[in-house]
Protein backbone atom coordinates (compact mmCIF):
# COMPACT_ATOMS: atom_id res chain seq x y z
CA UNK A 1 0.00 0.00 0.00
CA UNK A 2 0.97 3.46 -0.01
CA UNK A 3 -0.01 6.71 2.50
CA UNK A 4 -0.83 9.80 0.63
CA UNK A 5 -1.52 13.42 2.56
CA UNK A 6 -5.70 12.20 1.75
CA UNK A 7 -5.41 9.47 3.75
CA UNK A 8 -6.58 9.57 7.51
CA UNK A 9 -4.78 8.34 10.57
CA UNK A 10 -6.49 5.62 12.83
CA UNK A 11 -3.54 5.62 16.11
CA UNK A 12 -3.90 2.34 17.85
CA UNK A 13 -2.25 1.77 21.24
CA UNK A 14 -2.61 -1.73 23.16
CA UNK A 15 -5.38 -2.98 20.94
CA UNK A 16 -7.64 0.37 21.67
CA UNK A 17 -7.99 3.21 19.16
CA UNK A 18 -6.70 6.40 20.58
CA UNK A 19 -7.46 8.55 18.06
CA UNK A 20 -8.79 8.91 14.34
CA UNK A 21 -7.37 12.52 12.54
CA UNK A 22 -6.05 13.68 9.00
CA UNK A 23 -2.67 14.25 7.86
CA UNK A 24 -0.78 17.64 8.62
CA UNK A 25 2.47 16.71 7.04
CA UNK A 26 4.34 13.92 5.65
CA UNK A 27 7.80 13.79 4.95
CA UNK A 28 10.77 11.63 3.35
CA UNK A 29 13.81 12.52 4.89
CA UNK A 30 13.58 16.41 5.00
CA UNK A 31 11.06 16.62 1.92
CA UNK A 32 7.42 17.57 1.94
CA UNK A 33 6.40 13.80 -0.08
CA UNK A 34 2.50 13.26 -1.77
CA UNK A 35 2.71 10.06 -0.98
CA UNK A 36 5.15 7.17 0.77
CA UNK A 37 4.88 3.67 -0.59
CA UNK A 38 5.02 0.53 1.70
CA UNK A 39 8.83 -0.20 3.27
CA UNK A 40 10.06 3.27 3.03
CA UNK A 41 10.30 5.05 6.20
CA UNK A 42 8.80 8.46 6.90
CA UNK A 43 7.43 10.97 9.03
CA UNK A 44 3.75 11.50 9.86
CA UNK A 45 2.43 14.32 11.36
CA UNK A 46 -1.15 14.62 13.01
CA UNK A 47 -3.03 18.06 12.66
CA UNK A 48 -4.61 17.20 15.95
CA UNK A 49 -3.24 14.14 18.46
CA UNK A 50 0.63 14.76 19.59
CA UNK A 51 0.96 12.09 21.98
CA UNK A 52 2.17 9.75 20.16
CA UNK A 53 4.44 6.98 21.87
CA UNK A 54 6.40 4.09 21.18
CA UNK A 55 4.75 1.12 19.95
CA UNK A 56 1.43 2.83 18.62
CA UNK A 57 -0.05 1.84 15.18
CA UNK A 58 -0.52 4.07 12.52
CA UNK A 59 -3.51 2.80 9.77
CA UNK A 60 -3.65 4.88 6.87
CA UNK A 61 -7.43 4.82 5.77
CA UNK A 62 -9.17 6.53 3.00
CA UNK A 63 -13.11 7.02 3.25
CA UNK A 64 -15.02 6.53 -0.36
CA UNK A 65 -18.99 6.74 -0.36
CA UNK A 66 -20.45 4.90 -3.17
CA UNK A 67 -23.83 4.67 -4.55
CA UNK A 68 -25.18 1.04 -5.58
CA UNK A 69 -27.70 1.31 -8.70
Amino acid sequence: GKVTRACEIRVVRDGIVVSEDKIDSLKRFKDDAKEVTAGYECGIGLEHFNDIKEGDIFEAFIMEEYRED
